[in-house]
């Protein structure tokens, strides 16, 4: 019973990446998310490119210490329009493939420049910028080495938009520095502030939240790759031809 429990389970996991993998639809309407167009200078791109700006100057007057209202003000317009930019994409269909790429890219500079400013004030666990740029830096290399496999890149999973949420606002409510809670004594480590008996900031609970959803995205990511290695060495991808074993082993 066990086994045809873990063969059932084995085979819907499969399915589901397969499916995830596997969803550009080039009948779509031109512009609709599984069948973006070329186009670069659209509404939702120019929105795009403005984050990168803001979080840019957020970045240069946060670690001068210069107005912190003005700096959280700024982070949180740049964070917001990450919503905005996918929604006027979708809802007038312009989605683009450089608005794909870009979009997690620029979300990723938000997310850098609010850890490492933290970090760079004193304000965030050294081991929370390690964790968030390191996940990434391990998915870039993914990203490389299935670039060999197939050229369409992995779409962005629903617990990556969480992730992103929670570290957003987690750092939103670090960089304003209010409410402060005490410490919940939880947890008997220097490296957990306000689960351990320092006080801290309540928005490093939710960094924390962000963190476990990072790996757990990690892992996700992961298990897609492997299925889409396991697809094109089976020749189930279109247009790829399966791997043949070297005769040299």
């Amino acid at each position: 019973m066990a086994s045809t429990t873990k063969g059932l389970g084995g085979s819907v996991r499969i399915r589901y990446f397969e499916e995830k993998i596997n969803s550009a639809d080039p009948s779509a309407p031109l512009g609709s998310a599984n069948n973006p167009s070329m186009k670069v200078f659209t509404v939702a791109n120019v929105i795009t490119f403005c984050r990168i700006i803001l979080t840019i100057v957020f970045f240069f007057l946060f670690i001068n210490r210069v107005n912190r209202i003005a700096c959280l003000v700024i982070y949180a317009v740049a964070a917001l329009t990450d919503f905005v930019d996918g929604q006027v994409a979708r809802r007038t269909q312009t989605v683009s493939w450089i608005g794909k790429l870009m979009d997690p890219a620029v979300d990723r500079l938000l997310l850098f420049t609010g850890v490492v400013a933290l970090c760079w004030v004193g304000e965030l666990p050294v081991w929370v910028p390690v964790l968030v740029i390191g996940r990434d830096v391990y998915l870039g290399i993914g990203m490389i080495l299935l670039t060999g496999v197939r050229r369409r890149p992995l779409d962005v999973l629903f617990i990556g938009k969480v992730t992103t949420a929670l570290l957003l606002f987690g750092f939103c409510l670090c960089l304003l520095g209010v409410p402060q809670v005490p410490g919940l004594g939880l947890i008997d480590v220097p490296w957990l502030p306000v689960l351990n008996a320092q006080g801290g900031s309540l928005g490093l609970l939710f960094v924390y939240a962000g963190c476990g959803c990072t790996i757990a995205t990690a892992i996700m990511y992961t298990l897609e790759g492997l299925q889409l290695k396991r697809d094109r060495d089976e020749g189930r991808l279109e247009g790829v031809a399966p791997s043949v074993p070297r005769e040299d082993g």
